[in-house]
């Protein structure tokens, strides 16, 4: 194997929770920080540690036609390798089913989903990243455990991306490791409802109260570390108790 130098890609680096991630994974990991804006991501490595250490991919994820391309490119033109994987990005489309066209459909599919397996089948490519992915995280949601109204597509979207993970953790066993996060109602970034009644109700029903990404970030740390060497294939819950409040 060359010696280039091995990164951790995380998809959705300029969102909140991304953003958390990224600072929290800087401190002893090169990162690949992905987004579709050049001035969020180029802020959200500014905030990383040791900003010059840290590379920026802009793309716009729905675009997963050429995403195979675009990805196995950068890779040979930066001469680097991918390690660990994080897939953060994510749309939310609230709305009843009976509103929701193909056109709509197929876009959070292929941003919150097809794209992460995109993604996934490159970084497992001998021609790519020959042998050198060994942990993925996909930052799914407690949204993909129960019915939510009007967050069908969403819920249906990680529900989908939890069952590749599962599929995935049996089928690259034991060279790469799989699993998902499921975060639940953050102060920021997180699954928070826009009707302010329902909003209030979410954060009130978890009872350590709603997080901080952060909280969501340790755990996606720990999960790529060597100390979860012996943990594929699960849904973590990062959720304050919300998913286990019989009070719902």
């Amino acid at each position: 194997m060359s010696e280039t130098a091995n990164y951790t890609l995380i998809t959705g680096a300029s969102s909140p929770l991304g953003q958390a991630i990224a600072r929290r994974l800087s401190r002893s990991r090169r990162l690949l920080l992905h987004g579709r804006k050049a001035d969020v991501l180029q802020q959200a490595r500014a905030e990383c540690d040791g900003p010059e250490r840290h590379l920026i991919w802009q793309r716009d994820l729905a675009q997963t036609a050429s995403l195979e391309q675009a990805l196995s490119g950068f890779l040979h033109e930066q001469g680097l390798g991918v390690d660990g994987f994080v897939h953060c990005a994510g749309m939310a489309r609230m709305s009843p089913m009976r509103l929701l066209d193909a056109a709509a459909i197929e876009e959070l599919m292929r941003v919150n989903f097809v794209s992460a397996a995109v993604i996934t089948s490159v970084l497992l490519r001998k021609g790519s990243n020959p042998g050198r992915l060994k942990a993925v995280v996909f930052v799914s949601s407690v949204a993909s455990q129960f019915g939510v109204k009007g967050l069908n597509l969403y819920a249906a979207s990680k529900g989908a991306l939890d069952a590749l993970m599962k599929s995935l953790a049996v089928e690259l066993a034991p060279t790469v490791r799989l699993n998902s996060v499921l975060p639940g109602a953050l102060t920021v970034g997180g699954l928070i409802p826009s009707d302010a009644l329902l909003a209030e109700k979410v954060r009130n029903a978890a009872p350590l109260g709603p997080g901080q990404p952060d909280d969501v970030a340790g755990v996606v740390e720990f999960l790529l570390s060597d100390t979860a060497r012996w943990i594929t294939g699960q849904q973590v819950v990062v959720d304050g108790g919300f998913t286990i409040n019989a009070t719902l």
